[in-house]
């Protein structure tokens, strides 16, 4: 294998051989997550568990998505907020007109223009003067219940009638003299009449001809249409119906019926919604048999069937309008909770505001609440808004959402700009005096940390801080060692760390960050495992053409991490300053992997730049490895496993306010002095509490795993050999073998000049399973379970990380056959897999609260990897259905709730998902009209499990089609494919 057809996804072969046991071999087929294989010619994207659709930037999916006139020039209604609502709209029309807007059209249009088509159609099916009915009867005792003009006197022309509001049912199409369709404009503005006056509306009934084209309407493919009969009247035309009260469908049939007697050869075909309703098929001779069916008197808009264009004149009165009406419990979202009357009309554009349509129900409500809202933050005044951005399909708007709205409002990178911003702590409030000698009190601080050899960086934060007399940015050196001493020590001057920089070519005294994603919400910063995820997120949608700046970000990521790497010695929970002491579950060897493929895939001219990347990323997780996770105090010696056990002295001093007030009651009441002063003395060393200071250890080694919190942890992290970690040792183990022998020739010299080769990390990942297989194994209940290395004992706490073996492919064939067949079922809830069942949670109550990694929320990461882990091993009915229920609950929470997405969810039946009142509840909630971020992994799990899902399953939860009802509806071998 050569360095270019590396596939990070690819499982490993079973087989034994002289060289490395590569996680990446082509022997068994990928994981859906797997990056294309240009050059070996490997089309991994057909190799997903189903096929998917093309992503929502190729021309096929905007071929499905809407079909454009020709010549038209309106704008995608799906196209991203700057372009739908940017200030560039501004200069399409003048400053005083009242439709300074956006132009959109159809998403229902024909592939051919309308003059084109109905000519055709004509041509096809000319009118008859005389219509025969032999399937209904002569007459009916039973009158109609549509109401219908009665019928008059030959010659005697139909009064109009005085305050009653005349409408013009005829929607055809004039021809004018060059053959043009009279309605056949670029603005495609036609989609309600423009008749405003009524006393011109009888004269214009009794002017209009029959049109030469009558307009495509949508009727049912199976549809055998037999009007009613009637006697002519002076207003009717030679057919036997009053022109006024035919609509153009009625006419068109008529047409239709009278000409064939009942048979069709016009080669009209209905084709599903998500492409043009009709085409014309070549030589097509089908018939359509002859039925009776009455005709429903159609509305008085007869295009419904296309969606509208709303003229909003105010934006800031209908905002206060739909709130006022709507948001009943203002908290300024419209959800199922909400008790308004869900319904609201707006003016139609094409008839500049006069006549209205109705908006009805909490979804279209409260889409219409999001645009407006990101209307008004873009400074527009006056809108036109397009239907098909109120109703769009809700698995395509949070998609399309994610991609372009939430990744870039998650995005970070520090410029001279927003450097007071970022390097502000939210957590921690400080006492601390300016420049000027003010003291500030119990505010926040605006520090940044640089590490003692990064002059570079520190002249350069330094020069942005002289160059603005406007902001206090408090500049620090690193110490060259840093303990846990020397944390502790600065827990009341928090500051951000410094994070990567690469050249400026244009100003090489400006270097320019790397950017990267925070999880959003409390969370601001660069933080360790949900890096990981969040790069399999952005990676879904990369392509040659498209989103490179998604690619610029996961690489940003990796550089940051090898950043963190070498100037604080680990990958960090967070480049915050408390974070120094401990890490987070470590990814980069698959995190480089996959950045690397992607950039080979959509740049293959940048080898050498991605190999060199590749280089620096192999070197410092061995240094990870090696001087982080596999030496004292995180190794334990006797089983040879691996423990999170990180530094740190002391209270943690970025938890909320109350979390350990329980904790810390006891040892109050004991020395009778205040909370406050008990924690400064506890600190200080001035107390000194031996049981309290293991607590601590143990928390600390809670936040280091990402779990926090959990009773499966609380209490004895510290001592336990875990399963997660060790699988994501083993996986670090098998990819930098792989990596040695595959790119480096197992000749990769370090900067100590020590030479590393692929041989010592086959063996160590041959022990570690060994290990494993030991110490976590359990047979009798088919789980891995955590091992406790002080009390030489399994921890029997149930937890999802049972399934990591799957994803790291530690787990052996049978092993896995178990895990899927016998554990799977503990842990599949409504909505996809739970953090641990209910059984090891035990009671909880107001002495032993809910702990927000326990039953009964369930996490994205958890998901994620049990679907990559369980195509590992060929079990992709599973990991589809697990996908399914996950992303069911997503969008039904999506739809239901304003467009939330959260950081965890219940996943329980019965339960409201995004509903957490576990410690600090729910992270995404806090938002105004429209979520603009929603949450870093989860973001990434909706578009990694939509890989997972073929089209129908798509359909099925764009209906937000439940999955019980879902899966139990399947063709039994559509069923199979989620077994």
């Amino acid at each position: 294998m050569t360095a270019a057809t590396a596939s990070p996804t690819s499982p490993p072969s079973r087989k034994t051989s002289e060289g490395p046991p590569s996680p990446y071999t082509e022997s068994e087929p990928p994981s859906p997550l797997a990056a294309p294989d240009r050059l070996a010619s490997q089309d991994l994207t057909n190799t997903s568990p189903a096929n998917s659709p093309p992503s929502s930037s190729s021309p096929h999916s905007r071929e499905h998505r809407r079909q454009s006139s020709i010549n038209s020039s309106d704008d995608d209604p799906y196209a991203l907020a700057e372009k739908y609502y940017g200030d560039h709209k501004k200069k399409t029309f003048s400053k005083n007109s009242p439709l300074s807007r956006v132009r959109t059209f159809s998403t229902f249009e024909s592939k051919a223009s309308k003059k084109e088509f109905l000519r055709k159609l004509n041509d096809l099916n000319p009118l008859s003067d005389t219509i025969k009915e032999a399937s209904e009867p002569p007459s009916s005792e039973v009158p109609s219940k549509s109401p219908s003009p009665p019928v008059l006197p030959s010659g005697q022309a139909r009064a109009p009638q005085k305050n009653k509001p005349h409408f013009n049912l005829d929607m055809s199409l004039h021809a004018d003299d060059d053959g043009h369709s009279a309605d056949d404009d670029d603005d495609d503005d036609d989609d309600e009449s423009d008749e405003f006056d009524d006393t011109h509306s009888e004269n214009r009934f009794s002017q209009k001809r029959y049109p030469h084209n009558p307009p495509a309407e949508e009727v049912s493919p199976s549809a055998e249409v037999a009007p009613f009969p009637r006697a002519a009247t002076a207003t009717d035309n030679h057919n036997g119906f009053p022109q006024d009260d035919m609509t153009a469908l009625q006419r068109q049939t008529i047409g239709n019926l009278n000409n064939n007697n009942g048979n069709t050869s016009n080669g009209l075909k209905k084709k599903p919604s998500i492409v043009p309703l009709y085409e014309l098929a070549d030589q097509s001779n089908e018939s359509v048999k002859q039925n009776p069916m009455h005709f429903r008197r159609a509305s008085m808009d007869d295009t419904i069937i296309r969606p509208k264009k709303y003229y909003i004149s105010d934006v800031q009165d209908t905002l206060k309008e739909l709130l006022a009406n709507e948001d009943t419990d203002n908290n300024c979202q419209i959800t199922i909770e909400d008790t308004g009357p869900k319904v609201l009309r707006l003016g139609t554009a094409n008839s500049n505001g006069y006549k209205q349509a109705s908006i009805r129900g909490t979804y279209m409500l409260s889409n219409l609440l999001q645009e407006l809202t990101i209307a008004s933050r873009f400074g527009r005044n006056q809108i036109v808004l397009d239907e098909a951005r109120l109703n769009e399909n809700p698995v395509n708007r949070m998609k399309r959402l994610i991609s372009t709205s939430f990744w870039k409002s998650l995005s970070r990178r520090v410029t001279a700009e927003n450097i007071v911003d970022m390097s502000r702590d939210t957590k921690i409030k400080e006492h601390w005096v300016d420049e000027q000698g003010k003291v500030h009190e119990n505010q926040e601080s605006h520090r940044i940390y640089v590490p003692h050899d990064r002059k570079d960086q520190y002249d350069f934060f330094n020069k942005i801080k002289n160059s603005r007399k406007d902001i206090h940015l408090d500049v620090q050196y690193l110490p060259e060692k840093i303990d846990a001493d020397y944390i502790k020590s600065i827990n009341k001057k928090p500051g951000l760390l410094a994070l990567s920089t690469k050249e400026n070519p244009e100003d090489p005294t400006n270097p320019t960050s790397w950017p990267y994603i925070v999880p959003g919400g409390r969370f601001n910063e660069l933080y360790g495992w949900d890096s990981y995820m969040e790069t399999l997120g952005l990676l879904t949608d990369v392509s040659p053409a498209h989103n490179l700046e998604h690619l610029e970000l996961a690489r940003g990521m990796c550089e940051n991490f090898i950043y963190e790497i070498r100037y604080y010695g680990k990958i960090l929970n967070a480049n915050r300053s408390y974070y120094l002491g401990r890490s987070q579950p470590p990814f980069l060897t698959d995190m480089a992997l996959r950045v690397f493929n992607k950039t080979i895939e959509v740049d293959p001219g940048s080898m050498n730049d991605a190999l060199d990347f590749l280089r620096r990323a192999t070197l410092s997780a061995i240094k990870e490895y090696e001087t982080v996770w596999c030496c004292e105090p995180r190794l334990d010696k006797k089983t040879g496993l691996s423990c999170y056990h990180p530094e740190g002295k002391g209270i943690p001093p970025e938890t909320e306010a109350s979390h350990f007030d329980a904790v810390l009651k006891p040892y109050v009441e004991k020395y009778g002095i205040s909370q406050p002063e008990f924690i400064e003395k506890y600190n200080n060393g001035e107390i000194k509490e031996p049981q309290l200071d293991e607590y601590f250890l143990h928390d600390r080694a809670v936040r280091e795993s990402g779990h926090d919190t959990s009773y499966r942890l609380e209490g004895k992290c510290a001592y336990l050999a875990t399963v997660d970690l060790n699988s994501l040792l083993y996986k670090y183990e098998n990819d930098i073998a792989f990596l040695l022998s595959t790119f480096f020739h197992d000749e990769l010299r370090g900067p100590d000049g020590k030479t590393h080769s692929s041989e010592l990390w086959i063996e160590r990942a041959k022990q570690r399973k060994q290990n494993v297989d030991k110490y976590l194994w359990c047979e009798e209940d088919s789980m891995y379970y955590d091992y406790n290395v002080h009390t030489e004992e399994q921890n029997n706490y149930e937890s999802a990380t049972t399934f990591w073996p799957l994803y790291s492919k530690l787990a052996s064939d049978e092993q896995a056959a178990k895990l899927v067949h016998d554990s799977i079922p503990k842990f599949e809830e409504h909505g996809g897999l739970v953090a641990g069942t209910l059984k090891s949670r035990g009671e909880v109550g107001l002495r032993r609260p809910s702990r927000q990694w326990d039953f009964p929320f369930g996490w994205a990461p958890q998901q994620i990897l049990a679907w990559i882990g369980l195509a590992n091993y060929g079990y992709l009915g599973i990991a589809r259905r697990l996908a399914y229920r996950w992303l069911f609950m997503m969008t039904k929470s999506f739809v239901d709730y304003n467009g939330v997405v959260v950081e965890k969810y219940n996943v329980t039946k019965g339960a409201v998902p995004h509903r957490v009142d576990a410690e600090y509840g729910n992270q995404g909630l806090d938002f105004k009209g429209v979520a603009t971020e929603g949450f870093g992994w989860v973001n990434a799990s909706y578009l990694i499990g939509l890989t997972f899902l073929d089209l129908y399953a798509q359909r099925a939860l764009g209906a937000l089609t439940p999955p019980a009802i879902f899966f139990k509806n399947l063709h039994p071998n559509q069923r199979k494919g989620y077994e």
